[in-house]
């Protein structure tokens, strides 16, 4: 059975504009999508975005200014590790991230003195 997971985790930034937050814990998911609303963040805001348990980024974008929605996806290899390619174009194959027994970890800059923003993944 197969079902979609959205996650939704408020930031607010220090005084210093930067913040780290994470998501709840994750049993298994496929990362489908990543949506930020911006409440007040400073216009210029930074975002990095990774996996706790292994430290793959998810999104990681500078400069910011507005609401934004990503669908982030990472390279496809053989077992023999070489890349995966689609055809004679040679473009690269991509799928959605895996997370497992994982959190999400949000790291903002640069976002203003106690500035806020949310951020919605949806995992399927």
């Amino acid at each position: 059975m197969s079902y979609v997971q959205r996650l939704t985790v408020p930031v607010t930034t220090d005084g210093d504009g930067d913040a780290t937050a994470y998501s709840d814990p994750i049993a298994y998911g496929l990362l489908s999508q990543i949506r930020y609303v911006k409440t007040d963040f400073t216009d210029g805001v930074d975002f990095t975005i990774t996996s706790e348990a292994t430290g793959e980024t998810l999104w990681a974008e500078l400069n910011v200014n507005a609401d934004a929605t990503r669908a982030p996806r990472q390279a496809t290899h053989s077992t023999a590790g070489a890349a995966s390619l689609y055809a004679v174009g040679g473009a690269a194959v991509n799928d959605r991230i895996a997370l497992a027994s994982d959190r999400i970890k949000i790291v903002v800059a640069a976002g203003g003195a106690l500035k806020s923003g949310t951020f919605h993944f949806v995992l399927v």
